[in-house]
């Protein structure tokens, strides 16, 4: 038989050790692939991914992105009506998050497009894309908080055109070329032009390299730009050579390339 003393210790503790114990807590029912919640076009939620784990799957999904971490991951589960271009947007999350594209069955699933903040893939209608998105800890610490995730339509991909000028100048003293000609480029940030301009001279071949680079003039209206070329070897001099140019315009999230040749007569003095 127990003492008074004893029996008053027991009574004393049992409610210390109640209070102390946690209350367990579930994760989501999203917070796993099997369980992802549905998500239209055009739609923004909310969630507290407090609670949310992050496994094999996860890891399996980012070995091809690089994200520092899947922590606090969760699952959405989107359809496209039709062909088009697609944003998953987590930057307004409460917490540095990322986000995962992918296709295939859970357990079986291919990366098509990740990104911190954000990312942005072409959607093809009837196929089911699921969505993982994480605490990625680039902010050092904590695990989730109020996801912010919105599924909106992308902008317009890029087009690009640019045409090189026949006639260029060539600096007789130097042996500098200078090229003209005109881009035309629309729906991107910037636009960048990497050229080589290539010379027959006697028996060997005089080469130079030049570049273009702007940023906010892809409206669509034709503008002129210009670039001295000055040869690695040797001089330019006046009479036929070859311009080769590789291009590129850039928007949000994607790119248009384009490559041009041309046949430019160098002349000396003002064209």
């Amino acid at each position: 038989m127990k003492s008074a003393r004893a029996l008053f210790a027991i009574i004393l503790l049992a409610p210390v050790v109640l209070a102390v114990s946690p209350a367990s807590a579930a994760a989501p029912s999203n917070d796993v692939s099997g369980g992802a919640t549905a998500i239209s076009f055009g739609s923004a939620v909310t969630q507290d991914t407090t609670e949310a784990t992050t496994d094999a799957e996860d890891a399996a999904l980012n070995a091809g992105c690089g994200a520092p971490a899947t922590d606090a991951s969760v699952w959405y589960s989107f359809s496209a009506a039709t062909d088009e271009g697609v944003i998953v947007d987590v930057a307004s999350s409460t917490y540095s998050a990322g986000v995962i594209v992918a296709v295939g069955s859970p357990g079986s699933l291919s990366p098509v497009a990740c990104g911190p903040g954000a990312t942005a893939f072409s959607a093809t209608a009837g196929t089911t894309y699921s969505i993982l998105a994480f605490d990625d800890q680039f902010d050092g610490g904590g695990n989730g908080g109020t996801l912010s995730i919105s599924v909106t339509a992308a902008p317009a991909a890029p087009t690009l055109e640019v045409v090189v000028d026949p006639i260029g100048l060539v600096d007789a003293r130097s042996g500098a070329a200078t090229l003209s000609g005109t881009y035309t480029c629309t729906n991107a940030d910037f636009l960048a032009i990497f050229g080589e301009l290539s010379q027959r001279v006697g028996r060997g071949t005089v080469e130079g390299f030049f570049d273009v680079f702007t940023n906010g003039q892809c409206d669509g209206i034709a503008k002129p730009f210009s670039a001295v070329v000055t040869p690695r070897n040797g001089k330019f001099a006046g009479g036929k050579t070859a311009a080769v140019a590789f291009s590129f315009a850039c928007g949000a999230f994607e790119c248009r390339d384009g490559y041009t040749e041309q046949r430019v007569l160098l002349r000396g003095g003002k064209k």
